[in-house]
């Protein structure tokens, strides 16, 4: 199965990434791992790539598409994949449908406006990496150590109404096209974690 997870910021795709590729024995290709990863080996793409990123810029489709033709042809890939944040554009998807098929793309639907009142309301503990909302933790206070609780700085609202624009005009349009394409599965992200993956799983089998 060649796997494809689509959602917006804060609508729980790492979470069910991790349980789908656990689950299957599935590699799990984030586009972000892989260039972190190319970048720390040195490798000739990751030096490109770095040489864009230093200097402020999106590293180019080409050079992400030579990176994941890279990784989708080891042997681990053989029996398939999960792609997590890529494609981003109708653009990439069209590029990358010329190097590989997508059997499954399974899109995260969540209502924005309540994702963006979630995330906002996200806090974290800096020093055990505790994560609840303002809600659950009236008194600002992390349950396991103690620690007072942060908002980290991509959770700020203007910042999360920022990505969620930004999501909403490039990334949404890629649902029409997975649809045109019959592969795209609708799951109601707005559900508890457990929720989503029995629908997932239910899709998968």
């Amino acid at each position: 199965m060649n796997l494809i997870i689509m959602g917006a910021p804060g609508s729980g795709k790492g979470t069910q990434a991790a349980l789908i590729c656990k689950k299957h024995e599935l590699p799990h290709v984030s586009t972000g791992d892989l260039l972190r990863k190319n970048i720390a080996d040195g490798t000739e793409l990751g030096k490109k790539a770095k040489a864009f990123m230093d200097a402020g810029k999106l590293v180019p489709d080409e050079l992400v598409l030579a990176l994941l033709k890279d990784r989708i042809e080891k042997s681990d890939c053989k029996n398939g994949f999960l792609l997590d944040g890529f494609p981003r554009t109708k653009a990439q998807a069209d590029a990358l449908g010329k190097i590989v098929e997508i059997d499954i793309a399974l899109n995260l639907d969540t209502d924005l406006n309540k994702l963006a009142d979630r995330m906002a309301s996200r806090r974290v503990c800096l020093k055990c990496g505790y994560s609840t909302s303002a809600e659950l933790a009236p008194d600002g206070k992390c349950k396991e150590c103690g620690e007072p609780l942060v908002i980290r700085d991509d959770d700020k609202r203007e910042v999360v109404e920022n990505r969620l624009k930004v999501y909403a005009e490039n990334t949404a349009p890629l649902v029409e096209y997975y649809k045109a394409a019959g592969v795209l599965k609708n799951i109601d992200g707005m559900q508890s974690i457990e929720a989503v993956n029995a629908e997932i799983e239910a899709i998968l089998k």
